[in-house]
């Protein structure tokens, strides 16, 4: 489900100047990610004004507020405070009008300031609200940061999971999230994953429990969250089961609406599986890269048979 965001989850995120807000001002939550430029708003055009947005004043609409008589300029800005207004955002570190404050005063209405661009400022704004606001949803498996890349390992219950993840660990890899993963899309393409607040840093190992792994291993042996980038899935070794042996198989799997790669790779003893995600890790990499060791296969091979029946 979608979350919400409080105003004073944004100041402190955003590091805003609070030019005036109350308790309760702060408290008030935004619900949309969308950010209004009021521009015809100030000129007193109110028919379709998005009164549950953040309004955002940069310079053109500051230099224009600055013409208006006190008395229409203080009309619009009651207007412009409505009951879900969640605040007033002013960039450049621009002056505040007092009838802004006095109107904001009356409908206890956050006024909050920032010294950086508008445009930056709209960037950032966005980008932490499309985060935060974005619809979640669970999905199982060890997300694990793997030579910079997020390593979605999924498969039955029991088969090892955790216990490579453990192993990754332990060969200098970063733990995101154990058995749970809250995946979020940031945008079509890119699908972000990150542990519940109850889970993190935690793992389960069977026959221990459950293991702080920032106590035994260290900040740097964690994240806070990581694109889902690749999926290994472990499946027991069937003797009877043809397996992928080129690395032709582009298989896919849809999580979340993003379609992420995706690779099976059967467990049984003797294999070193979190070797083998190291290597499926780089492998990849490679291969977004434009080097494809499968194609380069196929292109020898084609080569050996035209060099045969030439003979």
């Amino acid at each position: 489900m979608s979350e919400t965001v409080k105003i004073r989850q944004l100041v402190e995120k955003l590091s805003l100047e609070t030019v005036f807000a109350t308790e309760e001002a702060l408290d008030k939550e935004i619900t949309t990610g969308d950010i209004s430029r009021p521009g015809l708003e100030l000129t007193g055009y109110f028919s379709y004004y998005s009164h549950d947005r953040l309004q955002l004043f940069g310079n053109k609409e500051m230099t224009f507020a600055e013409r208006m008589i006190p008395e229409e300029r203080l009309l619009v800005m009651r207007r412009m405070c409505s009951d879900d207004t969640p605040a007033f955002i002013i960039s450049r570190g621009l002056d505040v009008p007092e009838e802004m404050i006095q109107a904001a005063k009356e409908k206890n209405l956050a006024i909050l300031r920032s010294p950086i661009s508008t445009s930056r400022l709209l960037g950032e704004i966005s980008s932490f609200l499309d985060d935060q606001l974005a619809t979640r949803t669970s999905v199982h498996g060890v997300l694990v940061d793997v030579y910079g890349l997020g390593v979605l390992i999924q498969g039955d219950s029991g088969i090892g999971k955790s216990e490579t993840a453990l192993e990754l660990i332990q060969r200098g890899h970063r733990l995101i999230a154990d058995d749970r993963v809250d995946v979020h899309q940031q945008d079509e393409l890119t699908l972000i994953g990150e542990p519940p607040k109850i889970l993190q840093h935690l793992i389960e190992i069977r026959g221990i429990g459950i293991i702080d792994v920032m106590n035994l291993f260290g900040a740097s042996a964690v994240r806070g969250s990581m694109q889902v980038q690749l999926v290994v899935y472990l499946e027991a070794w069937a003797k009877d089961k043809q397996y992928d042996r080129l690395g032709s198989d582009d298989a896919v799997i849809e999580i979340g609406n993003v379609d992420v790669p995706q690779i099976r790779i059967p467990v049984k003893t003797g294999r070193n599986v979190a070797i083998i995600i190291e290597v499926a890790a780089m492998n990849f990499r490679a291969k977004s890269m434009g080097y494809d060791a499968t194609q380069e296969f196929e292109n020898r091979l084609t080569q050996l048979i035209e060099e045969n029946s030439g003979m």
